[in-house]
């Protein structure tokens, strides 16, 4: 107990009173007995730095959330379709635009109806794998997807190849996304198209910001350009068909020219052009596995909510891919040289050089910069699964002030802006490394799911059974024929990064587990009072108020201290002796002379020759003048800081630093 009742006499005879005391009030309330719950005053920084720094943090991300706030940062279906729909529905703006470019660059012909058809065996894929990962919500409503469904069904190796699949996949949307989402900005405005790069690394850091504020802002930032575009989209789909039904003689679903010379000076044979096509259109499917892998985040009844959502997410981007593709082989939309989008291509269609118009790539531009988001709010929570497994760093785990994973939000950020440097801003750069993963990560969850389902075989097992298993068949089809259709463009990179990331997580994994065992205690092991000898040694400098502290603390822990001072002038440290053995009594003073004027080491190897004890530990007691002001630490040679460094992993060496401040009262 910390306070309680303490009685006071009064100066009467008969005087009695009691005196409360609650030190801990204004930092801690008790939750039971011998549990103390710090209160938000508890994590407050005491220094003039810390203040200023707490105080930045608060204005950029806000206010920290206590840990029982967090069911008030779930989110409502509304909300998270536009955090975890983004990135799914905005892709419909590129995949359309990636099956023509390979079409109309190879100089194909029937390009309406191949385009159409494709994307419309591209929308059933889609269907299939969004009715998988439905069941996937009420199966493993902790989230995970295709790594917990991995690792319940399949074995680690296959988790790990859906983990690190779905970790490269989420950066890779990032890139995309806000390249893609720069491309409608200067499609609309031209002039920006120079400063491309730049314009995307400040929105990833925008972004960035916005999820470390937590999820219930971010939602509240990316809803209304997800459905301000959403809106606009199907406006253009409508208007577009609308077009068609009456005739519009704007329509011609005639084979368009190349605009460039067909590849090799001839058009490629027509089933490498199909697989070329349908590889590049599969980015469509990217994010459909968002929703499953971030159930967590959603409003009670977690699963429904997130099934439901999963549903309209899968309806819309049908509809709007399919719609795009329709519309812009009826209007002979290419997609063109200088910059245009296929998308803004519609746009001026739909509705002219309105406002309207403009509106809508303000929307575009928004939804696929925020598209991003998804893979903001589903990297982090992955890498926080796969952290708690042992097989990432436990840093990953860690939740920030505003209960959002802020390790994981840093590092995709700085990744993905990385990779949109590396790449010059250039989306169709981007794109053959995109979707990879993520169909291999689908072949692996639908696969699990079938052994999940032929295991429990809980009511109607035989229909989901059948989805899934059409699901991991399909998917697997896809994945070989993604990697064939974009290996030469630059997928061989995938098949090199996925493994050496699994590799890392072996690693680390295999570095956590021996550290395990190395501190692991024997269940019927029982710890007495220790019966091994400490030896106290404090290495010193000279007198000073810092030293006298640190030796006092060392006699409180053994009677055998000594100091040692280590100088490159006897005669000096003969001098220091006598001071010593006059103010400081009883405690020895070693004199190391180093001619070679080095310090640590002469100290580390005394320390060496000392210590042919089996049965003492030796206590390297450090003092530590500790400075006011950061600046002042310049003024010092950190000496403590190299002795340290020098003693980590020394056995039988415990190393304990005695920080000395100016306000410290004369010892």
């Amino acid at each position: 107990m910390i306070g309680g009742r303490r009685p006071l006499r009064g100066t009467k005879p008969g005087d009695r009173r009691v005196k409360v005391e609650r030190p801990h009030a204004e930092y801690f309330r008790y939750a039971a007995p011998g549990v103390l719950t710090a209160k938000a005053k508890a994590s407050e920084a005491r220094s003039r730095q810390g203040r200023l720094w707490a105080q930045v943090r608060r204005i950029v991300i806000g206010r920290p959330l206590a840990s029982e706030e967090e069911i008030g940062e779930r989110l409502p279906k509304k909300k998270a379709l536009a955090i975890f729909s983004s990135d799914a529905i905005s892709s419909s703006t590129y995949a359309t635009e990636e099956i023509l470019r390979v079409l109309v660059l190879a100089g194909a012909t029937g390009l309406a109806l191949v385009s159409i058809g494709m994307s419309v065996a591209i929308a059933f894929l889609l269907a299939v794998v969004a009715t998988s990962y439905r069941q996937i919500c009420f199966a493993y409503p902790s989230g995970g997807g295709a790594y917990a469904v991995s690792k319940a069904n399949l074995n680690q190796p296959a988790a790990l190849i859906a983990a690190a699949a779905l970790l490269f996949d989420y950066i890779m949307t990032v890139a995309v996304s806000v390249v893609a989402g720069v491309a409608a900005i200067y499609s609309a405005v031209p002039e920006l198209f120079a400063g491309r790069t730049v314009i995307a690394v400040t929105a990833i850091a925008i972004v960035t910001v916005g999820n470390l504020r937590g999820l219930r802002e971010s939602g509240n930032i990316f809803a209304v350009p997800t459905y301000l575009f959403v809106i606009g989209a199907l406006g253009i789909v409508g208007i577009g068909v609308v077009r068609i039904a009456i005739g519009d003689p704007a329509v011609t679903f005639e084979p368009r020219e190349a605009i460039t010379p067909p590849l090799g000076g001839f058009e490629l044979l027509a089933p490498a052009l199909f697989v070329r096509a349908f590889a590049a259109g599969s980015v469509a499917l990217t994010g459909t596995e968002a929703i499953s892998n971030g159930v967590p985040a959603f409003k009670p009844p977690e699963s429904r909510n997130a099934a439901m959502t999963l549903g309209i997410m899968a309806a819309l981007l049908g509809i709007l891919f399919v719609g795009f593709t329709v519309v812009s082989d009826a209007f002979g939309v290419i997609p063109r040289p200088e910059g245009e989008t296929v998308v803004s291509q519609l746009g001026r269609i739909a509705y002219g050089q309105t406002p309207l118009y403009y509106l809508f790539q303000a929307a575009t531009a928004l939804i696929l910069l925020l598209a991003a988001n998804t893979s903001y709010n589903g990297f982090p929570r992955l890498a926080e699964i796969v952290a708690r497994d042992g097989y990432l760093p436990r840093q990953f785990a860690f939740v920030g002030d505003r209960l959002a994973f802020s390790f994981g939000i840093i590092l995709l950020g700085a990744v993905s802006a990385a990779l949109v440097v590396a790449f010059g801003g250039d989306t169709h750069a981007l794109i053959p490394l995109y979707s990879v993963g993520i169909f291999a990560s689908f072949t692996l969850s639908q696969t699990g799911m079938v052994r999940h389902w032929l295991r429990e075989r809980s009511r109607g097992w035989p229909y989901r059974l059948g989805v899934n298993a059409l699901g991991a068949l399909m998917t697997a089809v896809v994945t070989v024929v993604v990697i064939v259709g974009k290996f030469v463009l630059g997928a061989w990179l995938v098949l090199v990064f996925v493994p050496s990331i699994v590799a890392m997580m072996w690693l680390i994994h295999r570095q956590y587990a021996a550290e395990e065992r190395e501190l692991a205690l024997r269940p019927d092991q029982v710890i007495g009072p220790p019966r091994r000898r400490q030896r106290v040694v404090v290495p010193v400098p000279g007198i000073s108020r810092a030293v006298v502290q640190a030796v006092n603390f060392g006699r409180t822990i053994s009677p055998d201290v000594r100091a040692v001072h280590i100088t490159n002038d006897l005669e000096e440290g003969q001098r220091l002796r006598c001071e010593w053995e006059r103010q400081i009594p009883g405690v020895p003073l070693v004199l190391v002379e180093s001619p070679y004027r080095e310090l640590v080491r002469p100290f580390v190897r005394y320390l060496d020759v000392v210590d042919l004890d089996p049965e003492v530990i030796t206590v390297v007691v450090l003092p530590e003048f500790v400075a006011r002001h950061w600046w002042e630490r310049f003024l010092h040679n950190q000496t403590a800081q190299r002795i340290r460094a020098a003693l980590v992993g020394r056995p039988d060496t415990v190393v304990a630093s005695v920080p000395y401040r100016r306000e410290a009262a004369e010892t």
